[in-house]
């Protein structure tokens, strides 16, 4: 991957939270280079500081101290409003739960993304993406949760970000429904160049990825290179 155009750069990355007296160090000096079109995993229990690190890639949040740049641009600098537009063109998100919207079909969910877009893909495009052709008319209480999970996943995709950050994307699934999101973004990753950072506490989801970022205790503890990827079908837990 070193030959690749970086697209995330971390260094001495740190997150403190003060609640009350008490102060949490969520992140505790993170370096890390993220690559252009990289399937990358996050791994680690709860509490490892995924989550934190997820949502300061995002923009979603900002570090305490150290820096994150994203294609040259320091995020901990930025405004309040740069960050939202930052969110808006560059990155799409993906969580456990959908906040699918109940009085809206499939491809209406996925709509509500492309009015704002400045290039979107079209719903139905994105909605084949991740196998959901024949669905796209259902409304969200006529779908599994699987389905419900691709819906979100083609939402995300549909501005055609150049970032899929996904927190624990299969967390309310099954394995075998699981597995179909997995696949989802696997042929995202491969198709669209989509650069893709998928956060989990399962050890099985790690063998799909580039390479899988070990957390501990707002540490990384390693980095292990996947020379022989599963693929996302033959994933089981």
């Amino acid at each position: 991957m070193k030959d690749s155009q970086v697209v995330f750069q971390t260094r001495a990355l740190r997150k403190v939270y003060t609640m009350g007296d008490v102060q949490i160090e969520a992140l505790r000096g993170i370096d890390l280079d993220i690559y252009e079109g990289e399937l990358l995993v996050l791994l680690g229990p709860s509490g490892s500081g995924k989550s934190t690190l997820l949502n300061i890639l995002g923009g979603l949040d900002r570090p305490t101290s150290g820096s994150v740049v994203y294609r040259g641009r320091d995020l901990s600098q930025a405004t309040d409003r740069e960050l939202t537009e930052y969110r808006r063109r560059h990155v799409g998100f993906v969580f456990q739960f959908y906040n699918l919207i109940p009085s809206l079909t499939a491809k209406e969910n996925v709509e509500v993304v492309t009015e704002i877009a400045d290039d979107p893909l079209p719903a139905e495009e994105a909605l084949a993406l991740v196998g959901l052709s024949d669905h796209m008319n259902h409304f969200p209480s006529q779908l599994s949760g699987g389905q419900q999970q691709r819906v979100a996943i083609a939402r995300a995709i549909a501005k055609r970000p150049s970032v899929l950050l996904c927190d624990e994307p299969t967390g309310a699934l099954d394995c075998a429904t699981g597995v179909l999101v997995l696949e989802a973004l696997e042929r995202i990753n491969r198709e669209l160049g989509t650069t893709t950072v998928i956060i989990t506490h399962n050890v099985n989801i790690a063998a799909m990825a580039v390479r899988v970022i070990h957390l501990s205790d707002g540490r990384i503890a390693g980095i292990e290179h996947n020379p022989h990827r599963q693929p996302a079908r033959e994933i089981h837990w």
